[in-house]
């Protein structure tokens, strides 16, 4: 019976990757033995399953049929078993996650890790993006987003925390071009802005229209030039904090309220 679910899951995945090297690097086995697996399933089953090329492999129609069969039967498998596991209180299987590039490698990646490090049994498989997903048609099991998410039938939120946006920059920019005292004073400023999220900025209730020669769609290398002394930035207070600390970098107009996005 082992070798008849091992035979699937050989199959499935050649079929998903339509390559036996792809199959083979991600079962962790050669290619021969890919080859072999696939070649015993079709003796047993009397039919083609797959149309090999010399750089391709593809389904047959039975092998389509097939596929379909042994991802249902698969999916069920894995459902019985995850729910015996639970109740032995083991948590198994892959749990794939969407992130955002910078708060995600800085703030959840290490948290994953170190919930996979809890639980033997649990694959993680952790994607950086900016974009909106699907989390349903990308695959995905749970998202972690900043700001504002339309209301959804099809999904369950829960805020985990809040991300404030504060305004900062170099002390040396400060010392050649001055503090500023009220919003009015950041039109004589440099303003270094980030093109995904906030453009204009939200400060102290009010919106700022940001017209800037420097401008960034990646939070580190915006970080970077206002560490450099680049200009005024409206950046996470996590993120700048340690900076902060050093004296590498100085909050500024900090008596109005910050923007503040859930995640």
């Amino acid at each position: 019976m082992n070798e008849r679910v091992d035979g699937l899951e050989v199959f499935v995945e050649v079929a998903s990757t339509g390559s036996f090297t792809s199959a083979a690097s991600q079962l962790g086995v050669t290619r021969s033995a890919v080859s072999k697996t696939i070649a015993r399933l079709e003796r047993r089953l009397g039919v083609r399953l797959v149309q090999r090329t010399t750089r391709r492999q593809s389904l047959t129609e039975e092998g389509r049929t097939y596929y379909e069969t042994c991802m249902r039967v698969l999916a069920e498998l894995e459902a019985v078993e995850a729910s015996l596991d639970a109740r032995r209180g083991v948590v198994r299987g892959t749990l794939r996650v969407t992130v955002p590039m910078v708060f995600g490698r800085h703030c959840v990646a290490p948290a994953l890790v170190e919930l996979a490090a809890q639980h033997p049994s649990l694959a993680i498989d952790l994607s950086f993006s900016d974009r909106v997903v699907d989390l349903v048609d990308d695959g995905f099991d749970l998202a972690v987003r900043i700001g504002p998410v339309p209301d959804s039938a099809s999904l369950s939120m829960r805020k985990v925390g809040v991300q404030e946006m504060v305004i900062g920059a170099s002390p040396s920019y400060l010392d050649v071009h001055g503090r500023p005292e009220s919003i009015a004073d950041l039109e004589a400023h440099t303003l270094l802005a980030y093109t995904k999220l906030q453009d204009p900025w939200r400060v102290g209730g009010r919106t700022l229209a940001v017209h800037s020669r420097l401008r960034f769609d990646d939070l580190d290398a915006l970080a970077d030039a206002a560490l450099q002394g680049g200009g005024l930035a409206l950046l996470p207070r996590w993120m700048m904090l340690a900076a902060t600390q050093t004296g590498a970098y100085e909050f500024v107009l900090a008596e109005l309220p910050a923007q503040r996005l859930p995640i």
